[in-house]
């Protein structure tokens, strides 16, 4: 009885602190109607229903998420923005999932879950005051390097063209937009598919989406940017300085208005990480994960956020995160410190070279395309590799762990003929 009055106590107190966050003046102006965040905490409900797909959860949720909206609207008479609602529907389903762990018996997958939806949670609202930080300690922005880079790749600068489709074509804008917001779907929806298949495999993925963070907030101190349009205005993207200027252009750091998280694009990273992650999951996963790696990747140039060589570094970043979270290879393994040093030294490079390289890439628009084509290749061979490694090994501890087992087995017998045998001497020895 005092163990069910302690699980009721404990659910209530979970709906309770989800109910002071949704219906929170401060917290639903700063974070609960930001579009990020939204999407964050409403991904959330991918967590609840993979792991325990029951009628319940969805009323549950339901009802926790309509009672939020009545409050903050009806009666608190919140400003009303529709991305509020997948705050509400995370909420729910953070309580819910909780609620989960507390009465469910088989509660092992909803525990790891329960912490993830913290750690994705809390990451993605520590993320502001990162930024904010990195925009106070460098005022000024190297843009103009990276611009620079761009006008080398040719007449036609790659930046420009997408920012010119994506204002064109009104269903790219929103399709490619909605998946640059909606960054979090992919990635908790390839980690819960590992939860499910993998079990606690897929906190090797879970590290590497988390960690993510923090080093590229690291590269944006080494090397503050912020994107195009925040250098053009708007001339982006339909009147850039013209090709032949820009070789005049007197190259340093400008003062801009923005975050500087443009170098390298994490973004990109983080959705690449998800394609790789979800090689083992299903088809319609798979295809999921590189939906909104194409669609990022255009979205990242299109919106003006990012210049091309964001995303090029973003390539070797990535492969170096999954690197230093292989935890299924042992960290002398060769692969493994072969694609985490290929992706530290790819990195930094591409740094060094951006900021102090513009002649080399001007001599010729075959170097920084050949840069470019090289980098993507080498970092798509080392990560195949990395993977194969990761596989292997996995395949080569389950042999193993069967080997022992079996001869675990296969010692039974033996050893209850070894205990019986000195009961069999003595009832043998009259007769002798």
């Amino acid at each position: 009885m005092e163990n069910r009055n302690l699980k009721i106590a404990l659910s209530v107190l979970a709906v309770l602190a989800m109910a002071y966050f949704a219906t929170s003046r401060s917290f639903y102006d700063d974070v609960l109607a930001n579009a990020f965040f939204a999407i964050e905490l409403g991904s959330l409900s991918i967590l609840l229903f993979r792991l325990s797909s029951k009628w319940s959860n969805a009323a549950y949720v339901a009802g926790l998420l309509l009672a939020f909206g009545f409050i903050d609207f009806e009666l608190r008479h919140f400003e009303h923005f529709v991305m509020a609602w997948f705050s509400f529907l995370g909420l729910a389903s953070f309580a819910v999932l909780v609620i989960r762990v507390i009465w469910d018996n088989d509660r092992e997958l909803l525990k790891y879950a329960c912490a993830t939806a913290f750690i994705f949670t809390a990451s993605e609202y520590c993320a502001s005051s990162f930024l904010l930080l990195t925009t106070r300690l460098h005022p000024k922005a190297l843009d103009l390097y990276l611009m620079l880079f761009d006008g080398s790749l040719g007449r036609v600068q790659p930046v420009f063209l997408f920012g010119r489709l994506y204002v064109i074509h009104p269903w790219l804008h929103t399709v490619s937009l909605a998946a640059y917001i909606g960054l979090a779907v992919p990635i908790t929806m390839v980690y819960t598919g590992r939860l499910v298949r993998f079990g606690k495999k897929a906190l090797a993925a879970l590290a590497g989406f988390v960690i993510a963070g923090p080093l590229g907030v690291t590269l944006y101190n080494i090397f503050p940017a912020i994107g195009p349009r925040a250098l053009l205005g708007n001339d982006f993207p339909f009147h850039p300085i013209p090709h032949a200027l820009l070789p005049q252009v007197v190259l340093g750091s400008v003062a801009l208005p923005g975050w500087r998280n443009a170098m390298p694009s994490l973004h990109l990273a983080w959705t690449l990480l998800a394609w790789w992650y979800s090689r083992g999951l299903s088809k319609t996963e798979r295809a999921i994960a590189f939906a909104f790696l194409a669609l990022t990747a255009f979205a990242t140039m299109g919106t003006g956020e990012h210049w091309l060589a964001d995303l090029v570094v973003a390539f070797p970043f990535a492969l170096m995160v999954q690197a230093i979270c292989a935890f299924e290879l042992p960290i002398k393994d060769a692969r493994r410190q072969a694609a985490f040093f290929f992706g530290l030294f790819a990195t930094f490079t591409w740094l060094a070279l951006l900021r102090y390289g513009t002649r080399l890439f001007w001599t010729s628009p075959i170097v920084p395309w050949s840069l470019i084509a090289g980098t993507l290749a080498l970092t798509t061979l080392r990560q195949q590799i990395l993977e194969s490694a990761q596989a292997s090994w996995a395949s080569h501890s389950a042999d193993v762990r069967a080997l022992h087992q079996g001869a675990s087995e296969s010692s039974m017998p033996l050893l209850r003929s070894k205990r019986e045998a000195p009961n069999e001497a003595l009832s043998l020895g009259p007769l002798a």
